[in-house]
């Protein structure tokens, strides 16, 4: 392991170069989602998956006033209206959707907070990091003359913005010490993964790579209390950052730490055991409303075997008998499942706590109940860019990789900018 001194050394210029990478991404895929709607508008509706068509629809607006906005509409569709509105005006947002004691997953039912107020709020399904952080970078862009709906939307694409940096920084840090270029390649090609689109949208997906991608570079440095902290943030912005534990404990046992344990040393166990203490205490406000809405309407939940059973025949059924567009969205999806699968069984041998993570992130997702959004979830599997930044080192596999992964981003681009699915 690089001592620290060196790891300073060769991540200076590395970050230099990690910054301008970013901003020129930045830049080039906001001016695109700019760009591409108004060139290409879809025809609708979109025949991606069994549910995407209603949701696509002339009528897929009515009764979302936070997807019509009109600043940076392009980079707002789908989850982002529960982040916008629990950051405008809480969770029991009286204009949001709230679920009928009486819904199912079979058959969600649900109806107007405000005309149903002991009903539980849709927006229970969603951690509140995300849209937290909304409200506190939204604040003084009031004074720029943006009205609320419009600062928190611009808030969410910066803080999306900002985590990216953080999780290229991160990548570059836990990528081979040997090989320095791994870690700008791998941070590369986190952006340009096709499903990478999200880390510049109102998603959780920026803020979550910075996050759990910092909190694993920290632990590989040892600072345990940095590493604790941004794990405990991780967690309390998607659930799978509860499967940090993970590699923390596992580091922690490395390092000797049951040893130290018997000896009295308790303080090392409490950081390594950060975020299963942060879950706990987001399942104690959280964990009841959070289970109601996401088993009886959005029919998910952890490690749902039959439920996921019954999600994959019906894709086969889709598959068999849908559109050409379904058929090639599940192709990614796929390809983003092996693609996750593979790397980070290759990553085993050299770094067995990130391969295990990466690993238990797939299987949350694979057994949450609906056979869908599979290249988004595996944007967190840290071993789906360290490997290829490896094999980046030929030149043909790296302009291939680029090439292959860039149209893929273009194509989910378009989509998500016009409210199509894109995972």
């Amino acid at each position: 392991m690089a001592s620290g001194a060196a790891i300073r050394r060769r991540s200076g210029p590395h970050f230099r170069t990690i910054v301008l990478i970013w901003l020129g991404w930045a830049a080039v895929l906001l001016a695109y989602q700019a760009f591409a709607p108004a060139r290409l508008p879809l025809e609708r509706p979109d025949r991606a998956t069994s549910f995407s068509a209603e949701e696509t629809g002339p009528s897929r607006l009515k009764g979302r006033p936070y997807l019509s906005g009109a600043f940076l509409n392009t980079h707002v569709a789908w989850d982002s209206e529960y982040y916008l509105s629990i950051s405008l005006h809480g969770y029991d947002d009286p204009v949001m959707r709230a679920v009928s004691p009486a819904s199912t997953a079979e058959a969600p039912l649900a109806g107007m907070q405000r005309e149903h107020p002991t009903w539980t709020s849709v927006n229970y399904a969603f951690f509140p990091a995300y849209p937290f952080a909304i409200r506190i970078v939204a604040a003084p862009l009031g004074f720029f003359g943006l009205d609320p709906m419009a600062a928190a939307t611009l808030a969410g694409v910066l803080i999306s913005l900002i985590g990216a940096l953080g999780g290229m920084w991160a990548l570059s840090d836990l990528a081979d010490e040997d090989a320095p270029d791994d870690g700008v390649r791998a941070g590369f090609y986190m952006l340009i993964w096709p499903a990478s689109v999200f880390l510049a949208q109102v998603y959780t997906e920026g803020m979550f790579v910075g996050l759990s991608f910092g909190a694993l570079a920290m632990l590989r440095r040892r600072r345990w209390m940095l590493a604790a902290g941004l794990a405990a943030v991780a967690t309390w912005t998607r659930a799978t950052g509860g499967l940090l534990l993970i590699p923390f404990v596992w580091t922690w046992l490395a390092d000797g730490g049951l040893r130290r344990f018997r000896m009295g040393s308790a303080a090392t166990l409490a950081l390594a055991t950060a975020p299963a203490i942060a879950y706990l205490a987001w399942r104690a406000v959280f964990g009841t409303r959070f289970g109601y809405v996401e088993t009886h309407y959005f029919g998910r939940g952890l490690l749902q075997l039959r439920a996921t059973a019954q999600s994959f025949t019906d894709l086969a059924d889709l598959l068999r008998d849908g559109d050409t567009e379904a058929r090639a969205y599940y192709a990614v999806e796929a390809v983003a499942v092996l693609a996750a699968a593979v790397c980070s069984a290759v990553l085993w041998r050299t770094h067995k706590a990130l391969a295990l993570y990466g690993l238990a992130i797939l299987a949350i997702a694979l057994t949450s109940g609906a056979a869908l959004g599979l290249p988004r979830y595996v944007v967190a599997v840290p071993a789906l860019f360290l490997v290829p930044a490896r094999w980046g080192r030929s030149m043909v596999f790296d302009r291939v990789w680029s090439l292959a992964n860039i149209l893929g981003l273009a194509v989910f681009g378009l989509a998500f900018s016009q409210d199509f699915w894109a995972g």
